[in-house]
Order: C-alpha cells, then structure tokens, then sequence
C-alpha cells in the first residue's frame, strides 16, 4: 500500500524528495498528535452532550422563511451554543455574514456614544480597523463618538499590565482582546492568559464589557474565553465552529445582556432575537456544529506538520515546531513575496475546487495592502477549509489554516513545499 500512496501523491505532483521529506517529519510528531486526538474527543462529547441535553430532533432542521418567529431549530441551536461554551445566552445566526460583521454587531450593540473601547492585544485584524475608525470609514464607531485605545503587548507577546491600567478611563465601557494573530507575527493568546487579563480588567472595574475575538480559536483548547469571565465571545461559522458545512453566519455567546445588545443591532430594536428565519439552512449548522471539534483537530495537525516542515528547513514559524497551540493559524515567514506568493500557489493546486486557478496579489477590500489568498474551497471564503493567504508587504509571511481532513492538509502542505522548491527557494 505504501509504494501504491506514493505513486498517487506522484500523480498528483508531489516528487519523491518532497513525499520523502515529509514522511520523515512526520515520524516525530506521534505523541504531538495524540494529544490533539485527546482534545478533540473532550470537545466532541462536550457538544454531543449539549445536544443531548437540549433534545436536539429532526423537527429542528425545518426551515423557516419570512420574520422567522417562533423557529424552534434557530432557537434550539441558541441554546445548543451557549450550553457548549457554558454563556447565559447566544446568538447563531446565518443574516451574519462573516466574523467581522459578528464583531461589529457585537461591539456596535454594546458601545453607546461617548463610550470608549481599548484593544489590549494591539492592533485588531485588518478588517475591524475600519469597523472601529482607526482607518476612516462610513459608518464606523469613530463616527458615532465612540473613541478607541490601544496597548500593545509586551515584547514576549504577553499582556501589558501596567499599560492596561493606565489606559483605562471613566468612559471605557468595553475591553477587546483578539486572541488569534492576525496579520502579525505575535504569539496567539491562550485561553488561560486571556482569562488573567480578563481578571485583571475586572479588579480594577467590574462593569467594563470584556468581549474575545475568538475567530479560528474553537475548539483548539478544552476551555473557551467564556469559561474565564469573558462577557461576549465571538467568532464566524464559516471558520472553526462551522465545521466546514456551514455555508454562512456568525457567532455571539456571552451575558445575555450582551448577547441581547446585540441581538437589537442585528435586527432592530424590539425585535431582537425573535425574528430571522432559517432559510432552510439550520440543518448544516447543527451538523457543522457537531462535526467541528473532528475538524479542527485535522487542522491543528496541519499547522503542526507544517511548522515542523518549514522550522526544519530553517524558515522562522509562529508558533514554532514544539509550541502549544491556541489557534489553527500557522505562520511562515519568508522576507520576500515570492515566497508567500508560491506558497499560496501550492495550496491552491491541492484544493478540490477550482485547483486549476492561480491565485495572484490583488488589493482586497478591508485590507491596507495587497493581499494573496489561497482558498479552493465549497463555501467562499471558509478559512477552516484548507486555505493560506497573506498580505504582500514585510515581513513576507504568509499565514495557513484549515483542512476539513487531515489527508487534505498534509498534500497541501506537500503541494506548497513542493511550489517552492520548484521556484529554487528550498532545496531538499
């Protein structure tokens, strides 16, 4: 069977170098990999369980159309989320577009004019600059009279205290803490520090709104930030929690104060959650739900193996090889764009969808430089299928995630090493 594999990743472009390099890594990472195996089997019964205990049935897969009033499934699989990330209240719903507009409902619901908010992990994701007004922007809380602070981390990546409490002022009414990377090269936040900063916030005032990006960070770990004292977690469907089905929508758990606030931003006020049909598309929301922790832990074993790869060949990774993880993201550093760009290259020739496509630099909406984003995937744009991307300036690093199954992330990891040595920039 071994020789009929390797005549198959033949087949599919991969040299016998590259398979061979890739097998060899592979043999350090057993132990690495049955602990994301025991991850994954504590996060599937978490969610089994929840599921139980709501009595989830064929009745809740119904569609529902128009205001949506009364929709069991939507209702249920509210109830289903917060259950799961043990908050008193969620908000699932597929009139959410994507993680961002989740994160600007959540803050917009929340924030009032006069208010401010502080980021706390330094510069929020690309996207959300705009959201908040650090760029201008029609609509922005800038707009609104909302003002905005920012303390960056420490130099190790940990939180700045001491900056944190000098930042905080009479007006700030919410905290946000981003707990992926982003387009940087920080350390992703583990749920354990963000809980410490959370703490550490509510020591100094309790009422301030606590709220976590936590977009590409479910189900990694065993807790979530609203096991330590987050107010609001947020995040989109069609990344982790999804599981690779959900063809659209966003997440909101937390307070249900919070979690109401919003609710009144999606749809309007005094409506709230009890409208917003279904649209027939409830069924890949509960089922991506319960596929989710099987499918983050295929893409964690990705990002492992691709760290290992790309540490071994002398490439700066973020995390690095042995690191613990708190996200999907694996960060890859090469200091010129042709590498970032052949990376990507590689990642889309493995793609099932539209692997005949190369992608290119282009200036994406959102974002202040030209960005390259691999993705062939079923749904646009899902970022927890097999996908890499990153922006076009310094320090060149492109950023990878996904893989509905751990076969498909290790070819396109294979695929993308593959690409660079073809471009003479890695030589076996």
């Amino acid at each position: 069977m071994r020789e009929e594999l390797r005549t198959m990743y033949a087949s599919l472009g991969i040299s016998e170098a590259v398979q061979s390099f890739g097998e060899e890594i592979l043999k350090t990472l057993k132990e690495r990999f049955e602990a994301i195996d025991e991850v994954t089997e504590y996060n599937q019964m978490k969610v089994i369980k929840a599921m139980q205990e709501h009595r989830v049935s064929d009745i809740h897969f119904a569609a529902t159309s128009g205001y949506g009033y009364n929709d069991m499934g939507r209702d249920t699989l509210e109830e289903v989320y917060a259950s799961v990330f043990h908050a008193e209240a969620a908000l699932v719903r597929p009139q959410i577009t994507c993680g961002t507009h989740a994160l600007a409902i959540a803050l917009h619901g929340n924030l009032r004019p006069g208010d401010e908010m502080i980021s706390i992990s330094g510069k929020p994701y690309d996207t959300l600059e705009e959201v908040i007004g650090i760029r201008p922007s029609m609509g922005s809380l800038a707009e609104y009279g909302v003002t905005y602070k920012q303390v960056d981390l420490l130099a190790d990546g940990s939180f700045d205290f001491e900056g944190i409490r000098a930042a905080i002022s009479d007006k700030t009414k919410l905290v946000e803490i981003q707990r992926s990377k982003g387009y940087q090269t920080r350390p992703t936040l583990s749920v354990s520090k963000i809980g410490e900063a959370i703490a550490f916030v509510k020591s100094i005032r309790p009422d301030i709104i606590c709220m976590v990006d936590n977009c590409y960070g479910e189900f990694v770990e065993t807790i979530e930030p609203t096991d330590v004292g987050a107010d609001m977690a947020v995040g989109s469907l069609i990344k982790n929690p999804g599981g690779g089905l959900a063809p659209i929508g966003g997440y909101i758990v937390g307070t249900k104060a919070c979690v109401d606030q919003a609710a009144y931003r999606t749809t309007c006020p005094g409506l709230g959650q009890e409208v917003g049909a279904n649209l027939g598309i409830i069924q890949s929301f509960y089922q991506g739900f319960f596929l989710a922790p099987s499918v983050v832990g295929n893409a964690l074993k990705g990002a492992v193996f691709a760290a290992n790869i790309y540490e071994k060949l002398g490439f700066k990774v973020i995390p690095n090889g042995s690191e613990s993880r708190h996200d999907i993201i694996q960060a890859v550093e090469f200091g010129k764009p042709e590498g970032v760009i052949a990376f990507c290259k590689g990642i889309q020739s493995a793609a099932p969808v539209d692997s005949h496509v190369t992608p290119e630099p282009w200036a994406m909406p959102g974002y202040d430089s030209d960005v390259i984003m691999a993705a062939g995937a079923f749904v646009q744009g899902s970022s927890i299928e097999l996908s890499a991307d990153g922006p076009i300036k310094p320090p060149y690093a492109v950023y990878f995630q996904g893989g509905l199954t751990w076969e498909h992330a290790k070819l396109g990891i294979l695929m993308s090493l593959q690409k660079l040595v073809e471009a003479g920039m890695v030589r076996l």
